[in-house]
């Protein structure tokens, strides 16, 4: 059966054709190459240490369109090509089963300067292609031994190696095949190319075949299979886009997979997993806001990098990079640049509020994102499009300097976005109109089916809570604490409402100036400013009807006197409301610390570098021991649901050496090892490397600080967890 002839087959078959008479007249090739450039007002790609190259090889040139560029840059190289070159083969609408090189490694060679290069390695370049056309055209035993003597001499070049194969398949697609690692991958699998090519198939961690006849016989063998039952293909081309679609199956499908587990992971941290949050975005519409009127007219924010295409096209944020290098030239990283479109493709969502700007003080206007991403190709420079519904335009001038990036999610700096919204008449959920995301319920079921904690303990935590306002949860390390805080207060709120939750870490640098109000240097000398728990009651004085809930974790490693301030007294049970106010130290002002406010603390009791609290606060706050919860109906069924013999062997070795460390009179409960160490993995998490990582470097650190000076229990316990995994 005839090879099916994707529609770039022919036309790289007749460019190395047309290529070939220059082997011999290097100079007149990049002079055309360079002319080329220019008529598609393009920069020359550096191909050589000065930029310009004084001698380049065919496959080289092959790369300047087979490499990680947008389609529409490929067609328009490609388009160009063919009148330099004068091809009559019809333009390719497709580059189906053609492989990409890597636009750091885009050249065949190494740089002039470069000891690795040697004097004749784009001779031999030209050599093995002439060889390999000959071959193509006449298989003979004079053409094989010529082009397998060529390959041998090339392809140990610094930089080639399985990368050569490529070049030989672009130059002659039906006659070579490409063996990069995306093909061994796939031709090594006995299901996807059947036993004859998967037992002839280098692996795809082997090293490069620096035999040209070895490589001619898997040629062979492989064209010999196909259209078999076993390797339904076509042909090379065919054979290699199956090769592509399956690897870009399994990849995405990887990625996707540990997108979510990483995502799942870190919403799961504190308890925010399912919690929709709308996003602020700082975004200047054209140089100097010059597409503002078009954009406001339209109901559309554009965002320009038109010479990428459609942005949906790149599946990582780094291959939109090394596009935007190759276009506007290496000089810069274009990180910036290519964050800002990634995040213009991905992140923006319906919902998430816009706030335009030009230059760097003055605010022009604000709206809402109502529709995904849209590229359209007839829209000049600025292709990239979402849909938003403008709600205010006019002129704000700015105190402060903006950043200088097109597009900035500014949604973290949140004095900021306060102020800005000061601008406007109607607050940001007026001009949602609804479409604010709604909280999701949370309630005392939830919690306990997450946390490791029985309902009596629960019960009396809420009640202790309630009652005295202030809670401290101490405990030893990796009992859930920062696990067990969030999801606290938004068991007692019923719903997982963020904007009622503040979560702060003391430290020794913090202080009275961060935590209530405090001066700081300005561009007119020295402003005050609110700090974190002023701002969050005042939030819950104006909601009287809610509770809101400020965590501190780390509390003992601030020093709380300094901190609190006048607050020791304010924060009180009983001295809460508009009737105990105290005048705060720098301001003046008569604050006063409302009822519905609850102050969640956290505290390590086994770290032995930090001092106790002192009695003024811990008549403040009740405090809560969270143990280790191995026993607990959740852990027992999370434990049972991973099925692990070892791991089970393990925590029962952790039970035993907390039953020691409780005994030791140099220790305690305070020191016993909680179950977070083994939380979070699914069975396929539980390896033998996995559990051996848990002892040696979480378990046996914190043995050794322990019991310091009593290296024989060290010894004892880490020996006793190595052997239960063993």
């Amino acid at each position: 059966m005839a090879e099916e002839l994707y529609t770039w087959v022919p036309f790289y078959t007749e460019l190395a054709n047309k290529l070939l008479p220059y082997k011999n007249d290097r100079a007149a090739l990049i002079d055309k190459l360079q002319a080329m450039y220019e008529s598609i007002d393009t920069k020359l790609p550096k191909l050589d240490d000065g930029g310009v190259p004084n001698d380049i090889d065919p496959f080289t040139i092959f790369g300047l369109f087979n490499k990680g560029i947008s389609s529409q840059n490929r067609r328009k190289i490609v388009a160009a090509l063919a009148d330099v070159f004068c091809i009559t083969a019809e333009l390719p609408n497709d580059f189906a089963g053609t492989p990409l090189l890597n636009n750091l490694n885009a050249t065949f060679y190494a740089f002039i300067g470069d000891s690795r290069r040697g004097e004749s390695d784009i001779d031999n370049l030209w050599d093995l292609f002439e060889a390999e056309l000959a071959l193509a055209d006449a298989d003979n035993p004079e053409n094989r031994n010529a082009f397998a003597a060529a390959f041998d001499k090339t392809v140990g070049q610094f930089g080639l190696g399985w990368k050569l194969t490529m070049g030989l398949y672009w130059a002659r697609p039906l006659a070579f095949i490409n063996l990069d690692s995306r093909n061994r991958w796939f031709m090594g699998d006995t299901a996807k190319a059947g036993v004859p090519i998967a037992s002839i198939m280098p692996k795809e961690k082997d090293a490069p075949i620096h035999d040209g006849k070895h490589y001619l016989a898997i040629c062979d063998t492989i064209r010999a299979e196909l259209n078999s039952a076993d390797c339904p293909y076509n042909g090379f081309p065919s054979l290699s886009n199956a090769a592509f679609i399956e690897s870009e199956r399994v990849n995405r499908e990887r990625k996707a997979a540990a997108k979510a587990a990483e995502q799942e992971a870190e919403e799961n941290a504190l308890g925010d997993a399912g919690v929709e949050v709308v996003h602020y975005w700082l975004y200047a519409p054209g140089e100097g806001a010059s597409m503002w009127e078009d954009f406001y007219t339209r109901g559309v924010m554009g965002l320009g990098w038109h010479e990428l295409g459609d942005l949906r096209e790149y599946s990582t944020k780094e291959d939109m990079r090394l596009a935007l290098q190759q276009i506007r030239g290496s000089e810069t990283s274009q990180k910036n640049s290519a964050h800002a479109v990634w995040q213009f493709t991905h992140d923006i969502k319906p919902g998430d509020i816009v706030f335009v700007k030009r230059g760097r003080t003055e605010i022009l206007g604000r709206g809402v994102v109502v529709g995904g991403y849209a590229y359209d190709a007839d829209a000049g420079h600025y292709p990239n499009l979402r849909e938003v519904k403008w709600t205010h335009k006019g002129h704000w001038t700015h105190d402060d300097q903006f950043a200088m990036k097109t597009l900035t999610d500014v949604t973290d700096y949140t004095d900021f976005v306060e102020k800005v919204n000061g601008y406007f008449e109607e607050d940001a959920e007026e001009i949602l109109g609804g479409t604010l995301p709604a909280d999701l319920p949370y309630d005392r079921e939830q919690f306990l089916s997450e946390a490791y904690m029985d309902e009596e303990t629960y019960d009396t935590l809420v009640g202790v809570l309630r009652s005295k306002k202030n809670i401290i949860l101490q405990g030893a390390p990796g009992v859930g604490k920062t696990f067990v805080a969030k999801r606290l207060a938004y068991s007692m709120m019923g719903a997982k409402d963020r904007d009622r939750v503040m979560m702060v870490q003391f430290h020794q640098s913090y202080s009275y100036e961060d935590f209530i109000e405090g001066f700081r240097p300005s561009a007119s000398g020295f402003d005050l400013i609110k700090g974190s728990f002023y701002t969050f009651c005042k939030k819950a004085q104006d909601d009287t009807d809610n509770d809101y809930f400020f965590i501190v974790d780390e509390i003992n490693r601030g020093n709380l006197s300094k901190i609190f301030g006048e607050l020791f007294m304010l924060i009180e049970n009983d001295k809460r409301g508009p009737n105990n106010k105290l005048q705060l130290l720098y301001s003046r002002e008569r604050f006063y610390v409302p009822s519905n406010v609850y102050l969640i603390g956290m505290m390590n009791t086994a770290d032995r570098s930090l001092a106790m609290l002192d009695y003024a606060l811990r008549r403040r706050f009740a405090f809560f021991d969270l143990r280790p919860g191995f026993d607990s109906k959740g852990f027992i069924a999370y434990r049972d649901s991973l099925g692990n013999p070892k791991l089970n062997n393990l925590l029962a070795c952790t039970v035993k050496l907390n039953a020691a460390i409780s005994d030791d009179d140099t220790l305690g409960d305070g020191f016993c090892i909680g179950h977070s160490y083994f939380c979070g993995m699914k069975a396929a998490d539980v390896t033998d490397a996995k559990l051996s990582a848990i002892v040696e470097y979480e378990l046996a650190p914190m043995l050794r600080e322990y019991w310091f000076d009593e290296p024989s229990k060290v010894r004892e316990w880490t020996d006793a967890l190595r052997k239960s995994i063993k």
